[in-house]
């Protein structure tokens, strides 16, 4: 697959902001409904750094409760991996009924860091956390898990859904230890500059309530600009 990388100016100026920022940059752009496009509260930051990071997204789908005849090899996530630019994140959707074994832990997260990526988001387990938080590598997973079992890859550079949110392959996605939130691409350009215009009006808010000036009228007033 070929993906075209954005400038990588765009990429640091998004680093800037958090992801609670970000989403509110993202929606005053209306491109998508304000529920979508982002981890919901089944997977959530376990492992790693964290501060911002933006990458691009190399999809999997595994299965760990049983091992079945559809193995995928791992070579062919790492070949799936290299034909995306840096910096990526790997999004892999388990497929099993509950999370069983954890495809992710110390050894995959040296391997995936290696090819250029700064964490993997699943709604399966991962294991190894105090190791791999002190590679900086970021796990964000439905649960911690002391097992591989019988984790396998079945699919590779397929959309795959992960904590209420589809990601397609080679997705622009942003993260901290809130979660996961995707930027659309017609917009990555613009999205720096709308956290920035955000960020400020919730400064003025917040000066606004610490200064004691409360009048519920104009109070209201300033408050109806930001929503």
């Amino acid at each position: 697959m070929s993906v075209e990388p954005v400038p990588m100016r765009w990429l640091a100026e998004v680093e800037r902001y958090s992801t609670p920022t970000i989403a509110n940059a993202i929606e005053t752009f209306d491109v998508r409904p304000r529920s979508e496009g982002f981890l919901d509260a089944t997977v959530r930051h376990v492992a790693g750094g964290p501060g911002p990071w933006t990458a691009y997204a190399a999809t999997a789908r595994m299965r760990s409760a049983e091992r079945y005849g559809d193995a995928v090899p791992l070579v062919a996530l790492l070949r799936h991996i290299a034909e995306l630019p840096e910096p990526r994140v790997v999004v892999v959707e388990d497929l099993d009924e509950r999370p069983v074994g954890a495809l992710w832990g110390e050894v995959m997260a040296n391997i995936h860091r290696a090819h250029g990526c700064v964490g993997a988001v699943t709604n399966g387990g991962v294991r190894d956390i105090d190791e791999v938080g002190s590679l900086g590598f970021r796990f964000y997973a439905s649960s911690v898990l002391v097992s591989h079992a019988n984790a396998h890859l079945v699919e590779v550079g397929v959309p795959v859904r992960v904590g209420g949110m589809v990601v397609e392959p080679g997705a622009l996605l942003h993260g901290d230890s809130h979660g996961v939130v995707e930027v659309p691409r017609a917009i990555a350009g613009e999205v720096a500059a709308a956290a920035h215009a955000v960020e400020t009006t919730e400064r003025e808010i917040i000066g606004h309530v610490r200064q004691g000036r409360l009048d519920v009228e104009r109070f209201g007033d300033f408050l109806a600009a930001y929503e």
